[in-house]
C-alpha cells in the first residue's frame, strides 16, 4: 500500500488533523466547506489519494487529499 500524502507531501495518518486548502461544494448538499477549515481525525482510506472524515454539518465525507494539509 502506497503512503497517502497532503497537497506538500507531508505523511498522513488515522486521527490527524488537516486543513482545506481550496473552498470545496459538497456534492449532494447546499454545503461549502470553506478554505481554512479545520477537519479533524481523519480515517485513511484504501485509496492513498483519498481520506474519510465528518466536516461541520457532513458525515462521511470522503476527500481528495490534493485539497487538504496537514494541520
Amino acid at each position: 500500500m502506497t503512503d497517502t500524502k497532503d497537497s506538500n507531501g507531508t505523511l498522513l495518518t488515522d486521527g490527524d488533523s488537516v486543513t482545506l486548502i481550496k473552498d470545496l461544494k459538497v456534492k449532494g448538499t447546499s454545503v461549502t466547506l470553506k478554505r481554512g477549515t479545520l477537519v479533524k481525525n481523519i480515517r485513511l482510506t484504501d485509496d492513498p489519494r483519498e481520506i474519510e472524515c465528518n466536516a461541520e454539518k457532513v458525515k462521511g465525507l470522503v476527500l481528495k487529499t490534493e485539497f487538504l494539509k496537514k494541520a
